[in-house]
This record gives structure tokens, sequence and C-alpha cells, in this order.
């Protein structure tokens, strides 16, 4: 398939050397219960789907969803006065710089009593995992793999998904790339 026939808004490409242009999105809330984590609707329609299908909402929970930029800076400024300028550059994107802002992507967790909001636990075992494996088919694509640390200069977040649309995410899980590889391979446009 050639380049222009592949790109949508769902393959926007945000990270440090690309900031994120705002724009207006239609959020929605991810599921029953939590009205103020938010997804773009698109994102939020297949994520609903993909909890239905695994039963996904009674060992998942939410995280966080769609922020503005003045909510990524707060997390980036409290993260750096409670943990460290290190540990922030690793797990915090900067304001302009998080995928976040997007409404694209969602932090899950392990249903637990205590969450930690920055590391979430998503396990590579159980629901989690089954989630995991069902993702790419409705869309999502777990952005940043261990493997792929020096390619989108965030370290593994097993708990971070990002909806790009089925045909894209199943593109990228069979051939093992991540988003910024896709782009290398002409799948992707910068955001105008």
């Amino acid at each position: 398939m050639r380049a222009k026939n592949l790109y949508n808004r769902y393959l926007v490409l945000v990270n440090a050397s690309h900031p994120y242009l705002e724009e207006k999105v239609r959020l929605l809330p991810v599921c029953p219960g939590e009205p103020d984590i938010l997804l773009e609707e698109q994102a939020q329609r297949q994520l609903s789907l993909l909890m239905e299908e695994i039963g996904g909402w009674e060992g998942i929970v939410p995280v966080s969803g769609w922020r503005s930029r003045k909510e990524q800076q707060e997390i980036f400024d409290t993260s750096i006065r409670e943990s460290g300028e290190e540990f922030t550059r690793k797990f915090v994107a900067l304001p302009g710089c998080s995928e976040h802002q997007t409404g694209l992507a969602i932090d899950l967790a392990l249903k637990k009593a205590e969450v930690d909001f920055i590391c979430p636990d998503f396990p590579r075992s159980g629901i989690c995992q089954r989630f995991r494996e069902r993702a790419a088919a409705y869309g999502f694509i777990e952005r940043y793999r261990r493997e792929k640390e020096s390619v989108t200069g965030i370290s593994e977040e097993p708990w971070h998904f990002r909806y790009v649309g089925a045909p894209h995410a199943e593109f990228m899980e069979r051939r093992g790339i991540c988003l910024e590889e896709y782009w290398g391979m002409g799948c992707g446009d910068v955001q105008k």
C-alpha cells in the first residue's frame, strides 16, 4: 500500500522530536464509573469492544487517558519534585510531547487496591496479557517496548497503549515494529 493511502489522524507521531499541535477531538469517558478518564471517540469505542470481548473491566482499571498540556505540565513538574529528573525523563513525556494529549493513548493497570499513576502494574500474564494479545485486532499497540527504547526514546511502559487503527496495529504487531519505524517505512505523515 502507498503511504498516502495509509495515513490518517490516528497515526500522528508524538514524541520529543514531534511535538503535538493541539487539535479539537471529541472525547468520551473510557468506561462507566470513570467520567474523568477520556479517549478520542473511535479509540474509546474500540477499547470498549475489546474490553467487552475479554471481560476486561473486571480485572483491569483505566489509569490515564487524554490530558491537556497543562495537566501534562503538572504531572511532569510533580514527578521531577517527587522522583527526580532521571526517573521523570524516563517515564514522563515533556509537555507538548505526550501522546496522551491526542486522546489516543491509555494507561491501564491490573485492578488492585493501590495503583501507581506513573508506572502502573500491567503484567504479562492473566487478563492483562489477554488484553495485550487482542489489542492489535482493535487497533491498539503496546507503544513503548523494551526492545524499542533506543528508537522511541521512552523506557519500557507495558501499561501504555496507543490507538492507531486495526490495519496499522496488526501490521506493526506482525512485523514487530514501533510507530517511529512504521513512519520510517513511509506509512505515516508529519502532522501539519
